[in-house]
């Protein structure tokens, strides 16, 4: 599901309201201990756009 969601979000990246919503559904369908995976990933791929917003996510 890692895949998928990595997938997923490189896809919808062009919209910030879009990307909050499958980084939260992400969030419910990777294992917890792929949680930081992704994480790492997205402050990595999408830190210079979204970064408030991954923080966010994962605090909550």
């Amino acid at each position: 599901m890692l895949e998928l969601s990595k997938t997923i979000l490189k896809r919808i990246s062009f919209d910030k309201k879009l990307f909050k919503k499958e980084l939260r559904k992400s969030l419910n369908w990777i294992k917890p201990d792929e949680k930081t995976l992704l994480k790492v990933w997205c402050l990595a791929q999408f830190g210079h756009l979204y970064k408030d917003v991954i923080l966010e996510t994962f605090e909550a």
